[in-house]
């Protein structure tokens, strides 16, 4: 029986020709600044966003974490929504690593309003923190992920500027959401004072983010990813896999985005499916009935092959990916109905 793995698109593997241009890249010493695929991918995705610089990191978490210290200093305060990856999944780094405070709003499926963030600053009080920066998630990973269109963004980015509050997009899944907008990476790089790009989900490379801004900000980015321990040495070969899949693996997450809404709709079918939050990218997250206990449907999908991920007491979550095909939805329903309950 094949296995059916969407626990998350961090699974992708490369294929043959991304392996192929990995060991075909050209390297150097990144902490001196002398690996040349390094340096092509960096130069690639800012000029891509609009933006004057980048750094490569290990992961998602070091360039949201870099950005957070970057951006403030002790005393200060994150404003985002309650279930942003930098509050959820990054073990509290923003205080750890920055010293600062966070203010949580609640959003609708993960996104803020430019209203919700003017009720969220803080007064200039001795006993309040500084309301520096805040984050927004795109797509939303707790949202089932739900986006920001541009003009959405662009609100965001006024208000911001208004009331001099820095800007950092977590961009980990953004390209899932631009082949759903068609909005281009130039027009929305000037909304942020900084974005995150993740490029091992759905894009496939196996390792790697970038985190993209101004000269002075990445000068800075690249001290703390120093002392963060993510400067790395002859790491072209990864920085090879991630160009590549820019150049080749975007069309195929519009093939994911598709692929999740239709078993989406399939679920809505199933008698355990309590609901199915609104699917628009790689991402379907849905809920159990009260009757029936999650881990009991988690055990029983996987002794029927199919990998899934508990996102909440009652909730479940697939994740779409490259390495899950069109014909594989026919097989995945066909297992969820011989589910007993």
């Amino acid at each position: 029986m094949k296995q059916i793995n969407l626990i998350s698109d961090t699974i992708t593997k490369p294929n043959d020709a991304m392996l192929q241009y990995m060991m075909q890249a050209e390297v150097g010493d990144d902490v001196f600044g002398q690996d040349p695929t390094i340096n092509a991918l960096e130069k690639k995705l800012a000029n891509m966003f609009g933006k004057e610089a980048a750094i490569f990191c290990p992961s998602g978490t070091m360039t949201n974490q870099i950005a957070i210290k970057c951006h403030t200093n002790a005393l200060d305060e994150l404003i985002c929504e309650k279930t942003s990856h930098v509050y959820q999944y990054e073990t509290g780094g923003y205080s750890y690593n920055s010293r600062v405070a966070i203010n949580l709003i609640d959003g609708e499926n993960g996104k803020l309003k430019p209203h919700q963030i003017t009720e969220a600053i803080r007064p200039d009080y001795d006993w309040l923190p500084n309301s520096t920066l805040v984050s927004i998630e795109n797509s939303c990973n707790k949202g089932g992920g739900s986006y920001y269109d541009l003009q959405e963004m662009k609100a965001i980015s006024e208000n911001c500027q208004k009331h001099d509050l820095r800007l950092h997009l977590d961009g980990a899944r953004l390209f899932n959401v631009l082949v759903e907008t068609e909005d281009k990476p130039n027009e929305i790089g000037p909304l942020f004072d900084s974005i995150s790009i993740c490029l091992s989900k759905g894009l496939g490379a196996p390792v790697g983010s970038v985190l993209i801004g101004n000269s002075a900000f990445i000068k800075k980015a690249r001290k703390f990813r120093k002392v963060m321990g993510g400067g790395m040495r002859q790491a072209g070969y990864l920085a090879a896999a991630c160009m590549y899949a820019l150049d080749h693996n975007i069309p195929q997450l519009k093939t994911d985005n598709q692929n999740a809404k239709n078993i989406g709709r399939e679920l809505r079918h199933l008698s355990y499916v309590e609901a199915v939050k609104p699917v628009k990218t790689n991402i379907l997250i849905f809920t159990i009935v009260d009757n029936v206990e999650v881990n009991d449907i988690l055990q029983q999908l996987q002794d029927k092959g199919i990998i899934a991920s508990q996102f909440g007491p009652k909730d479940i979550r697939f994740v779409t990916h490259n390495g899950f095909e069109e014909n594989d939805i026919n097989d995945l329903m066909e297992r969820m109905k011989t589910i007993e309950i």
